[in-house]
């Protein structure tokens, strides 16, 4: 491709919103407007609970020298943000998908496992946020209140239903909820001036500040944010030209650089009333719980802890909502595997919370502090392997055409990557000098596992790096002549038609059209039932029970009756078969034992509560046969 942006390969998911925001306008403002949103969505990662963890402990620990490592983490994260939305805008793919379509299946499943680890680690965060604010709003203890949040998937639901510019009106209410008292409390609380100065100058960083540091870049720059951003921005209904993808870029730019400033200003504010308040004095942090102090000049003793408290929920439960969208995405765009939000958001949940429960358990509530900080120390570490296929695929002109990364941006953004992976690289030979030094005799076992493990992870970074772009490749959507071609040359022959009875009256529709097709094919005819009481569930075939010879009786006479009245009919045969027990599972059998071309099934028309107590068939028989199912609704 060298003149446009190629044409989207999918369609778009989000439960819908794929292109449904309209930013078509004569006015300049208007569609601004319209494309305000998937930046400040993002930015919610960027005002997390874990941000605030390491933001204290970088002003409480280190005072204000840290400063510059928030601000060049903002710069890297606005360069880096600006990519993914532009890869998403003009290719029509988000990153997870263009790294599906660009590596080989193992690389990409390795890709797919460290994005895994790194929204468990930022859901991580948002689970001890949240767990925080309920210790400080009701006394909960710590332990109790991580198991509570992992309930927080009924708000999910909830607000899902809104539509996607509702939800993301809630999250820029929500933000900004969090950040006006910290930014209040700055200039109330007559911070140095010249320390803020002198610590936006870079320095060389010690072993302490390494630590905290690389947690404030993977607090700020966080993986999943960049497949997230490249796929939200597809909710816009951008026009597929070369001046409408344009303005979609320029207008992204301008929404990323307004709310990941806006995030930048919330958490050096925390910083820097951090570093007045805790550094300054000598007192040494030790839980987060002690940072509603900072907010008690502003607010008095009383009301600090309840808006502090508040704050961090609405960090955590808003940052879950994009943390839920960004896993939704990694696994379609990586796997093609679609999964319900609240299924997912339960599973990265309950993953977070095994963590947390066995910290709290083993070290106590002070050690939630220390697992924050860690989980963003995580988030840096994967982060490399999102970076560079991002900066690949945007500079790559067969991908992204006319719209590929000028020589410059392409320069700054490798720049950036560097930085990213020199910092990683100098944290990782640190902790394992140091597991090393700890482990005793044990220390080669420690550092050949550690160094192994690095060693290949930094070998394919190296090859994902290098590696030199080959044509496109073939995406997991097949076009429309492909299909129809394929449906029109296929010719399918029914042998022989199964069909699942209940013994109700409910037998005739289903009857009816297994007939009809059975006539159509000249296909045979197998009737199935399925004993399922006391007797078919305990002792199968050799049970002798009134039921089983009531169903055989009704059975045999449906099949010689049907016999008799298609005689002469294309219809090959009718004759009948019967199993015991578990419905989905005998049914599943029979049809395999009868080797049927094809099953027909009836719907009970039950949902939910129905489900529970008469069971579900269709959907386990389903999948657990390899033939067609006709599933037809009972009358009678």
């Amino acid at each position: 491709m060298a003149d446009g942006p190629s044409k989207p390969k999918s369609r778009g998911r989000m439960n819908g919103d794929h292109r449904t925001v309209n930013v078509s306008s004569a006015r300049w403002w208007r569609r601004l407007f319209a494309f305000v949103g998937p930046a400040y969505m993002v930015s919610v990662g960027y005002m997390d609970p874990g941000n605030w963890a390491t933001d204290i402990a970088g002003g409480s620990q280190f005072g204000y020298t840290l400063l510059w490592v928030l601000v060049m983490s903002n710069a890297m994260a606005i360069l880096l943000q600006t990519l993914s939305a532009r890869l998403g805008l003009v290719t029509g793919r988000d990153l997870a998908q263009a790294c599906r379509d660009a590596y080989p299946l193992p690389v990409g499943m390795v890709l797919f496992g460290l994005t895994e680890i790194a929204i468990i680690a930022t859901d991580l965060a948002e689970a001890l946020g949240s767990a925080i604010g309920l210790n400080l709003l009701f006394g909960i203890p710590i332990l109790w209140a991580v198991g509570i949040t992992a309930c927080d998937v009924l708000l999910l639901l909830v607000i899902q239903r809104f539509g996607i510019r509702k939800m993301e009106a809630l999250i820029v209410l929500l933000i900004s909820t969090i950040g006006v008292c910290f930014i209040i409390e700055l200039f109330l609380g007559r911070p140095e001036w010249g320390g803020i100065l002198s610590g936006v100058r870079p320095h060389l960083l010690s072993p302490g500040e390494l630590y905290v540091g690389i947690g404030i870049l993977g607090a700020t720059v966080m993986p999943h944010n960049l497949y997230l951003h490249s796929a939200l921005v597809q909710s816009r209904d951008v026009p597929r030209s070369i001046e409408g993808v344009r303005d979609a870029c320029r207008f992204n730019l301008i929404d990323s650089t307004i709310a990941l400033n806006a995030a930048l200003l919330v958490n050096a504010a925390i910083l820097l009333v951090a570093a007045a308040n805790f550094w300054t004095r000598g007192i040494e942090v030790t839980e987060i719980q002690q940072a509603h102090s900072l907010l008690q000049g502003l607010l008095g003793t009383r009301v600090a802890p309840i808006v502090f408290a508040l704050a961090l929920l609405a960090a955590g439960q808003s940052s879950t909502v994009t943390g839920t969208l960004a896993g939704q995405i990694t696994m379609e765009g990586f796997l093609h595997f679609r999964m319900r939000p609240w299924l997912r958001r339960l599973a990265t949940r309950l993953l977070a919370v095994i963590p947390a429960v066995v910290v709290i358990v083993l070290v106590g509530e002070r050690g939630v502090y220390r697992l924050l900080i860690f989980s963003q120390v995580v988030l840096s570490l994967q982060l490399p392997f999102a970076v560079v296929p991002l900066i690949k695929f945007t500079g790559s002109r067969r991908k992204m055409g006319r719209f590929a990364s000028r020589p410059w941006l392409l320069a700054l953004a490798w720049f950036v990557a560097a930085v990213i992976v020199a910092l990683n690289a100098w944290l990782v030979w640190d902790q394992v000098a140091a597991w090393m030094a700890s482990a005793g005799r044990l220390a080669w076992l420690v550092g050949s596992g550690a160094i192994g493990l690095s060693a290949a992870l930094g070998g394919m970074l190296l090859w994902m790096t290098f590696r030199r772009e080959e044509g496109a490749p073939a995406g997991p959507i097949v076009s429309a002549d492909e299909i129809v071609q394929a449906a029109r040359t296929r010719t399918t022959h029914l042998a022989r038609i199964g069909v699942a009875l209940e013994a109700k009256p409910s037998d005739a529709a289903m009857l009816a059209k297994a007939i009809d097709l059975a006539s159509i094919h000249g296909a045979e005819l197998v009737l199935m039932h399925v004993v399922e009481g006391v007797g078919g569930q305990w002792y199968g075939a050799n049970t002798g029970d009134a039921e089983r010879r009531e169903d055989e009786e009704y059975l045999k006479d449906l099949a010689a009756r049907l016999a008799g009245e298609l005689k002469g009919t294309p219809v090959a045969g009718v004759r009948f078969a019967i199993g015991f027990g578990n419905v989905p599972r005998a049914i599943s059998g029979l049809a395999r034992t009868e080797k049927v071309d094809l099953l027909v099934l009836g719907g009970h028309g039950h949902r939910t509560l129905g489900d529970i107590v008469h069971g579900e068939t269709i959907q386990r028989v389903r999948h657990s046969l390899s033939v067609p199912i006709l599933a037809v609704r009972g009358e009678g």
